[in-house]
C-alpha cells in the first residue's frame, strides 16, 4: 500500500505530501500507476461527485463523504432533508409546472426569497422578488420555483465543519445596497463572537445529515437560528482573512489521519 494521501479534485493541488491526480470521467485515461494508486488507496480525498458514486459502490471511504457529494448544489434535496430531521430552516416550498406555480402567492406573500434550484453558488440564482412582475421575470426562466420566506437581516453566519469539528466561523454583513451577503457578492467578515445555539445547530445540521466537509449558513431572526443551506463548493476568503493557511491546515489533518 503507498502511504502517501491519494486526491483526485484540485482542492489539495499543490500540495506536495497529498497525490493529486485529477479528474479523468475515462478511468483508463489514468496512468497504469495511477490506477494502482487508487484502487489500492485506503481512502481517497476530494473524490469528485463523479468517483464519490463509484467508490461508495465500491465499499473504498472517501472524504468528503458520499453523502456530502450527494446534497452539493441541490438546495432541493437540502429543504427536504432538513424538513425530514426538523433542522430549523426558513419556510420554503418547490412548486413543478405551471398549474402548482400559479399558487405561489398561497403560500407566500411578497417580498419573498426565489432562487434556483440546483447548481447555483456564490450567490448567484438567488433573488429578492417584490412584486408579480418580478415574480413572473423569475417563473420564466426557472424551473421548478424554489420559493423561501424572507428573513430581514443585514448579516448571516458561515460556519464551516471539516471532519466532525468547526474550523472557522464568521459573520457574513451585506452591504447597504445588496440583500445578499455572500463574500463573492461584496459581503463583509466579521470575526465577531457568533451565538453558541448557531455553532450547535451547524455542528448538529453537518452531524445527522452525514456531511463532513461544509460552510453551513445560518441567520439568526428572533432570536432563533435557521439553517439557510449546506454549501459543499464553499470558498476560502474567510480562511485568508482569518490568517490560516488553507490548503496547509487541510494537508495537515489529513497527514495526521484526523480525516
Amino acid at each position: 500500500m503507498n502511504s502517501t494521501p491519494v486526491a483526485l479534485g484540485a482542492r489539495l493541488k499543490g500540495i506536495s505530501a497529498i497525490h493529486t491526480l485529477g479528474f479523468k470521467p475515462v478511468f483508463e485515461d489514468y496512468s497504469p500507476e495511477e490506477q494502482r494508486l487508487i484502487l489500492e488507496a485506503d481512502k481517497i480525498y476530494y473524490p469528485t461527485a463523479f468517483y464519490a458514486d463509484l467508490f461508495n459502490a465500491m465499499g473504498k471511504p472517501t472524504f468528503p463523504s458520499f453523502h456530502t457529494y450527494k446534497f452539493a448544489m441541490d438546495k432541493i434535496k437540502q429543504t427536504a432533508i432538513f424538513q425530514m430531521l426538523q433542522i430549523p430552516h426558513p419556510k420554503t416550498r418547490i412548486f413543478y409546472g405551471k398549474k402548482q406555480k400559479k399558487t405561489i402567492m398561497d403560500f407566500f406573500c411578497f417580498p419573498f426569497i426565489a432562487k434556483k434550484a440546483r447548481g447555483s453558488a456564490k450567490g448567484r440564482g438567488v433573488f429578492l422578488i417584490k412584486n408579480s412582475d418580478e415574480l413572473a421575470a423569475y417563473l420564466k426562466d426557472h424551473s421548478p420555483a424554489y420559493i423561501q420566506e424572507y428573513l430581514p437581516v443585514d448579516r448571516d453566519m458561515r460556519i464551516i465543519i471539516i471532519g466532525e469539528k468547526i474550523r472557522l466561523a464568521f459573520w457574513r454583513i451585506s452591504t447597504s445596497d445588496n440583500f445578499k451577503t455572500n463574500v463573492s457578492q461584496g459581503g463583509r467578515i466579521s470575526f465577531d463572537p457568533l451565538p453558541k445555539e448557531a455553532l450547535d445547530l451547524a455542528s448538529r445540521t453537518a452531524l445527522t445529515c452525514g456531511w463532513d466537509d461544509v460552510g453551513i449558513d445560518i441567520v439568526m431572526h428572533k432570536g432563533h437560528p435557521y439553517v439557510l443551506e449546506g454549501n459543499i463548493k464553499y470558498g476560502t476568503k474567510g480562511f485568508h482573512a482569518a490568517g490560516i493557511d488553507y490548503k496547509a491546515m487541510l494537508a495537515g489533518l489529513i497527514l495526521k489521519v484526523e480525516l
